[in-house]
Parts: C-alpha cells; sequence; structure tokens
C-alpha cells in the first residue's frame, strides 16, 4: 500500500469513479461511501460492461474486483493501457494477501483495496490515484504543447 499525505481537492471538481465487481453487496457499500461525498461512483458488473464504459467516457479511477469471472483485474488492466486517458486501476479483494499485492503492484496497478472496504482507506486510496490520475493528463497536454510549439 502506498502511504502517502491527504491529497486536496477543488471541492466543485467531481471525480468520476468506476466500480467493476460482480458482487452487488460490495457494489452497495461503495454507493453508500460515495453518497456523502462529491464523488461520482458508476458501477458495472462485467469486464465487457467496463470496457465498454470506459471507451465511452473519461474515468480517472477504477476500482475493480480481483475476480471478474469472466476475466480478472490483469484483463481489465491490460485493456485500459492502450486508452487515450488510461485510468488509474485499483485492485479490490476480500483475500488481498501478499501475493496479490506484488503483483497488482509490479503490473502497474495504483493500490489493493481489502473487503469489506473501510471508508478510509477507500477514500485515500481513490483520492491519491485521482492525484495522480490528474498529474499524467496534465503532463501529457504539456508536452502535447511543447511538441506543437518546438
Amino acid at each position: 500500500m502506498r502511504k502517502q499525505p491527504a491529497i486536496e481537492m477543488n471541492p466543485a471538481e467531481i471525480v468520476t469513479v468506476l466500480s467493476v465487481s460482480p458482487t452487488e453487496a460490495d457494489q452497495f457499500s461503495l454507493q453508500e461511501m460515495f453518497n456523502h461525498s462529491k464523488w461520482q461512483l458508476c458501477r458495472t458488473h462485467s469486464l465487457g460492461s467496463a470496457l465498454a464504459f470506459l471507451q465511452a467516457r473519461k474515468t480517472p479511477v477504477v476500482l475493480c474486483e480481483a475476480d471478474l469471472l469472466p476475466g480478472t483485474w490483469r484483463d481489465l488492466f491490460a485493456q485500459i493501457t492502450g486508452l487515450p486517458c488510461s485510468p488509474t486501476l485499483i485492485v479490490t479483494s476480500r483475500l488481498a494477501d501478499d501475493r496479490l499485492w506484488a503483483e497488482a503492484l509490479n503490473l502497474g496497478a495504483w493500490d489493493v483495496l481489502t473487503r469489506p472496504f473501510d471508508k478510509n482507506e477507500v477514500f485515500r486510496s481513490v483520492s491519491v490515484a485521482w492525484r495522480h490520475w490528474k498529474d499524467q493528463q496534465e503532463n501529457t497536454t504539456a508536452m502535447k504543447l511543447m511538441k506543437a510549439g518546438g
């Protein structure tokens, strides 16, 4: 888990987060948390519906259940890395053991959250992941402007 200082966000800025999980209880738990924030939680239940959503809508952060059946978080991660504004991926699992942590972080996922969800951990992880995504977008824009001017 990456421990970083709290991120201050513009209160007017709405952050879209996609939750990909076939488990309705997890979706409900996250929705309850997000109802008390300015963040917008969108929900899908499968790899296919998540990919369709992400291709249609710029989404900074994705919370993805480790096992989607069919498919896994790795399948989603492989697909989203090619998107123009690739989201930051956070893996979720009831059994977040050392193997999953090592694999997820080594392959490029942002974080791993254990279920049942802890509200403070969810908000910390999503905040930092969003900030990372936003910084990447700003850096990409700056590089394009430099290339166009040079």
